[in-house]
């Protein structure tokens, strides 16, 4: 069964840093089957890319968040993770971490994040 659940904080202030763990079950982060994904949707907005890691680790952005942004993983934990840098009350969004395969997507439930002072 495949699960993807986010965590980290709900709230954080303008100019740090955003930092969201995706953990996965029912499939291995390594497998060269899977593509393993961050995206958000803004309240009223539509959902947003963010960037991808591949099975071999190797992270593609977005061109508009590139300069900002940061995916990694753990794969002995069978975790990535988003990093935004330098957030502003516009990166305000429901993020979702996801599993992409070949005719498939598999979506976490999302978690809220909202910046803030």
């Amino acid at each position: 069964q495949v699960q993807l659940q986010e965590s980290g904080p709900g709230l954080v202030k303008p100019s740090q840093t955003l930092s969201l763990t995706c953990t996965a079950s029912g499939g291995a982060i390594t497998s060269s089957d899977y593509a393993w994904h961050w995206i958000r949707q803004p309240p009223g907005k539509g959902l947003e890319w963010i960037g991808v890691i591949g099975y071999d680790g190797s992270p593609y952005y977005s061109p508009s968040l590139k300069r900002r942004t940061s995916i990694s993983r753990d794969t002995s934990k069978n975790q990535f993770s988003l990093q935004l840098m330098s957030v502003t009350p516009e990166d305000t969004a429901v993020y979702y971490c996801a599993r992409s395969e070949i005719d498939y997507v598999y979506w976490g439930q999302g978690t809220q994040v909202t910046v803030s002072s």
